[in-house]
This record gives C-alpha cells, structure tokens and sequence, in this order.
C-alpha cells in the first residue's frame, strides 16, 4: 500500500494568537509569538499508526523531518525550497497521483484540504490530520490519533470510504467577524462514524433566535456575581452581548471579556487572556459548541489553550447550546492539545440549552 502524506508547516499558528487563520498571515503570527503546531499533530498521528506500508512524502518541514524519526518506511517524492505555498502542496499532490497512492493523509486546516482536493478532486481518497485554525471541513478526523485509526482501518479494508465535504471560509471576512462558507467539492474520505467530525451546520431558525433569547436571559443573570467572564465566538454567546447591549463591540467569531456588563478585552489572543487572568480570582468561561461537529475546545477557539483553561478552572468552564442545536450533536468534543487535560474533560456535564433548564451531554476526546 502507497500513502501520499504531506503537512502545511504553518497551519495553526494564528490560531492561539488570535488571528483567525494563518493564510498570507505567517509571518504577523510569528510576531505575535505564535510557534508552529502541526509538525507535533502528525507526529502524534505517525506514533500511532502501525502499518505495513510505504509513505510517499514531500522534503522537509512538508513531511521528511517527521518521517525520518517515526520508523515508518518513506519515499521523498517532492522537494521544495525556502518556505512551503499553496502551489507546493498542489505540486505534491500531482506526484503522489503518478505514483499511485491509495491515500493521501494530510495535516492542516481547510485551506489545505481545499489545496489537495483541487488536484486529485475525487480520484484518491483523502484524509486530514486537524491542525489549522478553523476545521469545518468534513474529510478530518476528529484528532491525530484518530486519523491513524482510520488509516489502519482504511488500509485494513474496515472502513467505508464516503463523500465528504470541504468547506473553504473567507478568512478576511471571519476576520471581520463575517462566517462566509463555501463547499467547494465533495472529496471521497475514509468514514467511521466516531472518528471524522462533521462538516460545521448553522442554525438559523425563529425557534432557535427565541432559545439563544431565553439562554442570554438566563447568563444575565448569574453574570451579576462580580466574575470575570470570558465570552467564546458564536451566536448563542453573542446574543448575551446584544443583551447587555454591548452587540457591536462582541466580536461573533472572536473571543471578548466582561465584567460588571461592561467589555474589559475584545478579541483577545492566549497571551492577552493570559495577562487578564493574572489579576482576577473569580472568572467564568461561557462557550458554545459548534453545530453538529460539536466541538467545545480546538475548533477555532484555539486561543482558549490548555494553559488558559487551566488558569479559569475546569469547574468554571459553562457551555450553552440551543435545543436544536443539541439534538443534532450526537455528543461533544474536546481537542485542546494536552490528552491530560482532554481526559480531565470527558465524562458528562450540564449543558445550559434555555432560560434555567439544562442537559446532560456526553464529552469525549478528540
């Protein structure tokens, strides 16, 4: 079996930075003190994978430094020189089709998928090991371990391969706090219903606007005890902002701060969130899954870190979802980047989904 498997270097850097996405933006994420992640994320998916097999990669950061420490089998089938683009990745892509690989596995974000579906579109299966900032694509696993179950799978003849979609976001207008998606095409991806996370869903509805409603009243009123909350991206949180009549200052897609119903930080970073906590001793964390993907923590938050969620306390962390919103997520996500604290976080909490009423929802690892 031939695996074509190549890594963007630099997906995922503007995530704990805040910058929303790391396209054209490499080098302002490096200022900020942002390091690259997803040399770690595959490493942690090739340490996992047992197989039989050879993996044809790119030179370099794009694949051969992970490969050469991992004991698996590899063939360098393209180099490239000085920074990696988009085009090298498409490149790659174009070897690994004349060589006839069964499978191309990928680490990056959405950016990437769309990269390597342009070129081989539904001629290979894909498979994308979750680095970049915002995943709503359809062809990831739902963590670098389980992609490698799902190779082996794959390889093993155990699992389906289906039709997912990749989805590309607008970063200029997610940084303008606009969501624009687009599908632009239905890759072929190896599918086990626990292993791939779905493609992102909105909820838009009067039924779900009168729930987001009902929940803001219900914030409202416990956020009168004097803490420090900070405010996840997305509309059920932003609707306790509009409340407050702070709904122009909230950034919908960014992270913000409140106390004493006035903004004390918007669209603030890990290092930002940090220097806030240093001088708080009661805070409270208020975030919401993203529809159907479910994921709570590592999708487009990724500035809510492992450090950051241990400085606020496990205990402190609220998650609030619609109704809908939850009978559509067979359960929640976590993917914070530290299994420890992953594991910390699984079991079952209160999921606050109307005006005093909550439920039960199960949390597992990514």
């Amino acid at each position: 079996m031939k695996l074509g498997f190549l890594i963007n270097p630099i997906a995922g850097m503007g995530g704990s930075v805040g910058l929303k996405g790391t396209d054209g933006l490499a080098e302002e994420a490096r200022r900020r003190g942002a390091h690259p992640l997803a040399a770690d994320r595959a490493k942690n998916c090739l340490a996992e994978l047992k197989l039989d097999a050879l993996m044809l990669t790119c030179s370099g950061a794009m694949g051969e430094d992970v490969l050469r420490s991992s004991g698996l089998q590899y063939e360098v089938v393209y180099s490239f020189e000085g920074s990696s683009t988009s085009a090298d990745t498409k490149q790659a892509c174009r070897r690994f089709m004349v060589e006839g690989v069964d499978l191309i596995l990928f680490c990056g974000g959405d950016g990437t998928a769309r990269d390597v579906y342009s070129v081989v579109e539904r001629t290979i299966p894909m498979l994308g090991i979750p680095a970049g900032v915002k995943m709503h694509s359809a062809v990831f696993a739902i963590s670098p371990k389980g992609a490698a179950q799902l190779v082996t799978h794959f390889a093993e003849g155990k699992a389906e391969v289906r039709d997912a979609e990749v989805m590309d976001t607008d970063e200029e207008a997610y940084r303008r706090n606009e969501l624009q998606m687009t599908v632009f095409g239905y890759a072929r991806t190896p599918y086990e219903p626990v292993l791939v996370q779905h493609g992102k869903s909105i909820f838009q509805s009067i039924s779900e606007e009168k729930a987001k409603e009902e929940i803001a009243c219900f914030a409202l009123e416990f956020m009168r005890d004097g803490s420090l909350y900070i405010l996840g991206a997305g509309t059920t949180i932003h609707k306790i902002a509009e409340l407050l009549g702070l709904g122009e200052e909230k950034t919908l897609l960014g992270v913000d701060a409140v106390k004493d119903g006035k903004l004390v930080g918007k669209d603030l970073n890990e290092q930002e969130l940090l220097r806030l906590l240093e001088g708080e001793s009661k805070v409270k964390l208020l975030v919401s899954p993203i529809g159907a993907q479910g994921f709570v923590f590592g999708r487009g938050n990724q500035q809510l870190s492992a450090r950051v969620l241990e400085k606020i306390g496990l205990e402190n962390v609220i998650v609030l979802a619609t109704p809908h919103k939850l009978s559509e997520t067979p359960f929640l996500l976590v993917d914070t980047g530290s299994e420890e604290l992953d594991e910390r976080l699984s079991g079952y909490l209160s999921v606050i989904c109307d005006y005093r009423m909550a439920q039960r929802k199960e949390v597992r690892r990514g």
